[in-house]
Order: C-alpha cells, then sequence, then structure tokens
C-alpha cells in the first residue's frame, strides 16, 4: 500500500473529525440552547449526557467508511471493525450511563420525604452499567462470562479485603442516606469539632461547606460513628444564649425590664430573628463583682445567632448607658494588715 492509496481515507477521516468538531460547536450548542429554555428539566439531561460524544461518534463514522477504500486483507479489516465496535458499545455505555444517572439525581431530588438529594444513587447506576457495558465488550470479544464470574466472585473476597476502607465508607453513606440523619442543605456539628452545610453525600464521604467557605470532605465512616448535631433536624428554630453581668447596686427590675425591650426591638428588627418567641432573662449567679443573669433570644436557623448577638449587645450597652446601669470591671478588695516593727 503506497501513499497514494492512503490520500483518501486520511481525507474522509479528516472531514469526519473536522464534521464533528463543527456539529459539536455550531449545530449541537443551538440544539442545546433551545433546549435549556424549556421547563423540563429531562432535556438538559439528555443534552449534558450527548456533550462530547458527537465529534466522536463521527471521527468512528468516517473511519468506518476510510476503511472500504483501503486494501487491507480481510482478518485485519475484522480486526479494526471488532475494535471501533468495542469503541462503540462503551461510548454507548457512558451516553446511557451519564442519562440514566441523571434522571435517577432528578427523581431523588423530586422525590422529597422519599430519597435524600444526594449524588450516592446516580454513581451506584452509573457503576451498574459499566459493568453491563464491559459484560457487552467481553461477550463481543468472545470469552465466555460463566468462568469470569466465578472467578470474580472467589476474586471478591480478596478484593473486598484490599478495598475495606472504601466499602466501609460506601455503606455508611448508604446507611447515612437510608436513615435520613442529615441531607443536603442541613447544617451540622460534629464532636470533632467540624461544622457546616452539607453539600453532598457521595459513595465515599460527605461534603461539608464551613462559614468560612471552606469545604470540608469526611469520609463516610467516620460520619457513622462520630456524634452529629444537627441544627436543621425537626426545625431550624432554635434558642441562644447570652451571659450578662450588672453591678451589686443595680435595680434588677429595671435591669430585666430594659434588657427585654432591648431584646424586643432587635429581634424584631432582625429578619434572621425568631421573634414568635418572646425574649426573657433569667437570674442565677452571684459572682465575685456582678449579679450574673441570661438573656434568651430565639432565631430562625443556627447561623443567625451570631448577627443577633452582635446588634443585640451594641443596643444593649448603648441602652445601658442611657439607663446608667453598670456592667462592673473585675474587682478584688485587698486587705493590708500593718505589723509593728519588734
Amino acid at each position: 500500500m503506497n501513499f497514494n492509496e492512503l490520500i483518501l481515507p486520511l481525507l474522509i477521516i479528516l472531514t469526519g473529525i473536522i464534521l464533528g468538531f463543527l456539529f459539536e460547536l455550531i449545530i449541537f450548542r443551538k440544539i442545546r440552547e433551545k433546549c435549556l429554555e424549556t421547563d423540563w428539566e429531562g432535556f438538559k439531561i439528555v443534552i449534558q449526557s450527548l456533550k462530547g460524544l458527537s465529534a466522536v461518534c463521527f471521527t468512528i463514522a468516517a473511519i468506518f467508511i476510510a476503511l472500504n477504500y483501503l486494501k487491507i486483507d480481510s482478518a485485519t479489516l475484522s480486526y479494526i471493525n471488532k475494535v471501533l465496535t468495542i469503541i462503540l458499545i462503551l461510548l454507548i455505555t457512558w451516553f446511557v450511563a451519564r442519562l440514566t444517572s441523571g434522571f435517577v439525581n432528578l427523581y431523588t431530588q423530586r422525590a422529597e420525604g422519599v430519597l435524600p438529594s444526594t449524588s450516592f444513587f446516580g454513581n451506584i447506576t452509573k457503576l451498574l452499567i459499566f459493568a453491563v457495558g464491559v459484560m457487552v465488550v467481553i461477550s463481543l470479544l468472545g470469552i465466555s462470562i460463566t468462568p469470569l464470574l466465578t472467578a470474580f466472585g472467589i476474586g471478591g473476597i480478596a478484593l473486598a479485603l484490599a478495598l475495606e476502607d472504601t466499602l466501609s465508607n460506601m455503606f455508611a453513606g448508604l446507611n447515612v442516606i437510608t436513615s435520613r440523619e442529615m441531607e443536603i442543605g442541613d447544617y451540622i456539628m460534629l464532636s470533632t469539632g467540624e461544622e457546616g452545610y452539607v453539600q453532598d453525600i457521595t459513595w465515599r464521604n460527605t461534603t461539608i461547606q464551613s462559614l468560612t467557605q471552606n469545604t470540608i470532605i469526611i469520609p463516610n465512616s467516620k460520619i457513622a460513628s462520630t456524634i452529629i448535631t444537627n441544627y436543621h433536624q425537626d426545625q431550624k428554630e432554635m434558642l441562644i444564649k447570652v451571659n450578662i453581668g450588672v453591678a451589686y447596686d443595680s435595680d434588677l427590675e429595671k435591669v430585666e425590664k430594659v434588657t427585654v425591650d432591648v431584646a424586643r426591638e432587635v429581634t424584631k428588627r432582625l429578619s434572621g430573628a425568631d421573634d414568635s418567641m418572646d425574649p426573657y432573662i433569667r437570674y442565677n449567679e452571684f459572682d465575685d463583682f456582678s449579679i450574673n443573669f441570661t438573656v434568651f433570644l430565639s432565631v430562625k436557623e443556627f447561623v443567625e445567632q451570631y448577627r443577633l448577638k452582635h446588634e443585640f449587645i451594641k443596643s444593649l450597652h448603648e441602652r445601658y448607658d442611657q439607663e446608667g446601669i453598670v456592667i462592673p470591671f473585675p474587682i478584688r478588695t485587698v486587705h493590708m494588715k500593718n505589723e509593728k516593727d519588734n
């Protein structure tokens, strides 16, 4: 086979590659824009699943056509066709996996109260479809699947031991999801100190976004074995406490009235505060230099407490100055004993 005989097949393959990229950049983009304008989420999943496949499919089709113009023996031609068929099967498997996983994730998002909205089930669906695709490829190669399944069964024990941590995380993740201890969007705090909003629960780990916008990645096995406080479970509203002390010569009735008035005003002013609960105080301690008490307020969710405390302390300090209520500094009274010299 000389170079002149390769010119036409190469041109056909090059044309297929160019047409594939043009289809991806122009036509497919137009189709995607039209589909994204629709209200049905399924169109978006289909378009996202097809992304990047058109260029490869055009190239494979061009190679199939180019083979008809190549002078090669039948054995080599059969081998090339088989390789291209395997590639095509893997592409179809990849498309079906992405498509099915997308619809599974869409269903879990809409099935509120039935399944939590995580990527766990979508990832498991992908793995199952890829396993089916690999089995089809093995069958196409003429390899019997039954002995392989037997070998996999024996080797599965060794694999399970080797992947003990991975499998532990996977089953722990499944347990966390099915037990509904936490869901996407919940604000949680672990006994080890990590806290934040749950972003996702995958087959291996749970992702949390902290208030500082940092991403915390925690293995599912750790999540399953630690103590978790879920501030969104059952209800988001929560009671918060602010500890304060006033001087011993203060009028405690006046202190209570002024403090509660300020707490009510701040609670009504802030959108994150829960004004359905009336603030109140409780005196609790005679300290060394002050009478201490706790102010109880309510917020709509955990993170709102920081802003409420901030505004309440500022407003209360200003009002105490106006009313002449003293928040004392730490005071120590020292008695000195004078001794006569001998």
